[in-house]
């Protein structure tokens, strides 16, 4: 079966088919909390009572999302759970090491070293989530530790 001219698409049919997809990826439910609790997140950096309030968030608008958001949402939550936790673990750990009596710069630089461990996680999680829900895609697995099922690399395509 031949194509003739006539039948297929025109440029702006396409380009009108495409916003029209576009569109609607950027009017699903929650995909606009899902970008502010990423910003959240981020800010955290430097302010670090945003991320309880961007988890809090998330937490309240998880059910209310599309499930391809949702997805985003629970990978959110879980970020700043495990964070949490990694944290008050390491900080036992921290002050353990201290009142064993070793070297005051073994418990700094290692602590420092895990502090800075943590931030490329929690960064490379936060753009790893922002980079799937601008391509209007959700979060492979949700509950990962790592990087959502995501392959992360370093080169180019």
């Amino acid at each position: 079966m031949a194509i003739s001219p006539s039948s297929m698409p025109s440029a702006s049919q396409e380009a009108t088919s495409t916003s029209t997809s576009s569109n609607t990826f950027k009017k699903s439910r929650g995909r606009g909390t899902a970008i502010v609790v990423y910003m959240l997140f981020l800010g955290s950096v430097l302010a670090v009572v945003t991320a309880p309030i961007g988890v809090l968030i998330a937490h309240m608008k998880r059910n209310d999302a599309e499930e391809w958001v949702a997805s985003h949402l629970q990978f959110q939550i879980r970020t700043f759970w495990v964070g949490l936790l990694g944290g008050v673990l390491f900080t036992g750990i921290w002050h353990l090491l201290g009142w064993i009596g070793l070297p005051a710069v073994a418990p700094w630089a290692l602590g420092y070293l895990y502090f800075t461990a943590c931030l490329i996680w929690m960064v490379g999680r936060c753009g790893v989530g922002i980079t799937r829900l601008t391509n209007n895609r959700p979060v492979a697995n949700p509950r990962s530790l790592a990087f959502g099922g995501a392959r992360v690399t370093l080169a180019d395509r």
